[in-house]
C-alpha cells in the first residue's frame, strides 16, 4: 500500500469514529462527508438546539499532493494527535488552520 492510501485508511477511520458521537442537546445529526475521487473528508452537525439552528463543520481534512490537511477541528480532542498516533508523520500534517507564515513555528509540515 502506498502511502497516500494509508494516510486515508487513518483519516476516514478517524472520521467514521467521531462520526459515532452524538450531541447531549437539541435534535442534532452527525453527517459524513467522504469525497474519496477528490480526497476531501469532513464531519458536520445538522439540526436544532431549541430555537437556535446549529450547521458547521466538526472536523474538515483533505489529503493534497501527498499530505494531510488539517482544515478545520472543532473537537476537544486533538485530531492533529490523533492522526500522528495512526502513524502519519508531523512533516506530512500540514495545519491549514493557521496562517501560512506561522505554520512553520507548529513543528508540523508549511504546506
Amino acid at each position: 500500500m502506498d502511502k497516500v492510501e494509508s494516510y486515508r485508511q487513518v483519516v476516514r477511520r478517524l472520521i467514521e469514529e467521531y462520526s459515532q458521537y452524538r450531541p447531549s442537546h437539541g435534535r442534532i445529526d452527525t453527517e459524513l462527508i467522504m469525497d474519496r475521487e477528490r480526497d476531501h473528508y469532513e464531519l458536520m452537525h445538522v439540526g436544532w438546539d431549541g430555537q437556535r439552528r446549529i450547521h458547521g463543520s466538526v472536523v474538515h481534512i483533505d489529503i493534497i499532493d501527498g499530505r494531510v490537511w488539517v482544515q478545520y477541528d472543532g473537537t476537544s480532542r486533538s485530531v492533529v494527535e490523533e492522526l500522528v498516533a495512526g502513524g502519519i508523520p508531523r512533516e506530512d500534517i500540514v495545519l491549514a488552520f493557521h496562517p501560512a507564515d506561522v505554520r512553520h513555528y507548529t513543528g508540523f509540515a508549511v504546506g
